[in-house]
């Protein structure tokens, strides 16, 4: 799995720079700044696995687009975030303890997206939009919500260590790619997007000696982007 997503990182970067180095057919200079904001339906993949139910958590940040060139039909640039993202994981327990437990995980995130649009050019009108590229994460702070009394001696599959287990590593990274429609209008861009981040790190240590082989973060967002632009 890690030599798969060696290939689609390196299929990212190449992706990445093609508004430096192909033929530029017809140079743009938009530079744009705005605010996002959205939510998360996240969860980790465990091995030993854990079932689990989406935890929905807030995002939101700032971001920043240029965009470069009109390559053929395909309006190509860059476009790099800052966010807070909530992520973690809200565990399905199925015996007969009545328990509950999530684990929410404030991150900062960095995003560095590949930006490609199809549509209207110059002025006012419709786009739709692929954002693809790397992310990186950094844990902020977690937080443990369960029930009053709890009986993790009661699970069938006798996976309990997460229980007491604190992330252990704080810097995260994956790959994460949305779609979406941009509507430019007199008072700056409105876009709705909807996006998927695939972890490829983990925030327990996973060497031979420790309980989890993989934990993972995977979510899928939906957010609403408004921008205004700097220059055109």
């Amino acid at each position: 799995m890690k030599r798969q997503a060696i290939v689609i990182l390196a299929a990212i970067c190449c992706l990445l720079s093609i508004p430096v180095h192909a033929q530029l057919q017809d140079q743009r200079h938009n530079f744009s700044v705005g605010v996002n904001g959205g939510v998360n339906l996240s969860s980790v993949s465990f091995d030993p696995s854990i079932k689990q139910n989406n935890l929905i958590g807030p995002e939101f940040g700032v971001t920043l687009r240029y965009v470069s060139e009109k390559y053929f039909k395909m309006i190509c640039g860059i476009q790099m975030e800052i966010n807070y993202s909530q992520r973690g994981w809200k565990e399905k327990i199925e015996d007969e303890s009545g328990d509950s437990y999530q684990r929410a995980m404030n991150y900062l995130e960095i995003p560095i997206l590949a930006h490609l649009a199809f549509g209207k050019d110059k002025g006012y009108g419709v786009r739709f939009v692929v954002n693809l590229g790397p992310q990186v994460g950094f844990l902020l702070s977690e937080k443990t919500t369960q029930s009053a009394e709890f009986h993790p001696e009661m699970r069938p599959n006798g996976v309990t260590a997460q229980y007491d287990m604190p992330a252990e590593v704080k810097f995260d990274y994956g790959l994460i790619g949305g779609v979406g429609l941009e509507i430019r209008t007199g008072i700056g861009s409105f876009l709705a997007e909807g996006r998927y981040y695939f972890g490829l790190s983990d925030f327990y240590n996973s060497t031979k000696k420790d309980y989890f082989s993989r934990s993972a973060h995977s979510y899928i967002g939906a957010r609403i982007t408004y921008l205004f632009d700097i220059t055109k």
